[in-house]
């Protein structure tokens, strides 16, 4: 007998790295500079996050860059000015980076910006697939209460996304976790 609620008991397991990968190259690919996939949470590659007047124009007043240092995506406050709040992630888009250290701060990050009214948040890295898209996942188990099947799907509804395995392998330990202790 096990001592999980009833609605827990019955759903299913986290699917495996390579069932995710199924998932995630499933439904049509669409390549937008950046795009709304919360209620105020977007996600972008680096066009957006160097255009100030893009930013502007989406209303965005918080920047999340998962790829703060690279060569291509050196957001900062210096260059958001006051007007945007900005936290940099240093990751690199590589498997074996671990992108999990990161998961709770960046997920605390997203959710108080979004509870400020009129707040608008970009979560963006090189390309807004991989690094970007973790993170959001990410906020999505942790505040949302979401499986990580659950959030892939949810976020497919208006982006493509791919985070590489090693990001798959961290967000199914996370997935993992969060189902123990709820």
């Amino acid at each position: 007998m096990n001592n999980l609620p009833e609605s827990k008991a019955v759903s299913p397991a986290t699917p495996s790295v390579k069932d995710l990968v199924k998932v995630l190259y499933g439904g049509k690919r669409f390549g937008n500079h950046v795009n709304e996939v919360w209620p105020n949470l977007f996600i972008g590659d680096m066009s957006v996050a160097n255009d100030r007047y893009s930013l502007w124009k989406l209303g965005i007043t918080h920047v999340l860059n998962v790829a703060h240092g690279s060569t291509h995506c050196q957001g900062s406050h210096d260059f958001y000015g006051s007007t945007v709040d900005y936290y940099g992630v240093p990751a690199d888009d590589s498997p074996y980076f671990d992108l999990s250290r990161y998961f709770f701060p960046s997920a605390e990050y997203i959710q108080s910006a979004l509870d400020m009214a009129g707040a608008r948040v970009l979560v963006h890295c090189a390309v807004g697939v991989s690094r970007s898209a973790s993170l959001v996942l990410a906020y999505l188990m942790i505040h949302q209460h979401y499986t990580l099947l659950e959030a892939i799907n949810k976020v497919k509804e208006h982006r493509w996304i791919f985070p590489n395995k090693g990001f798959l392998k961290q967000l199914r330990a996370l997935d993992m976790k969060l189902r123990k202790t709820s």
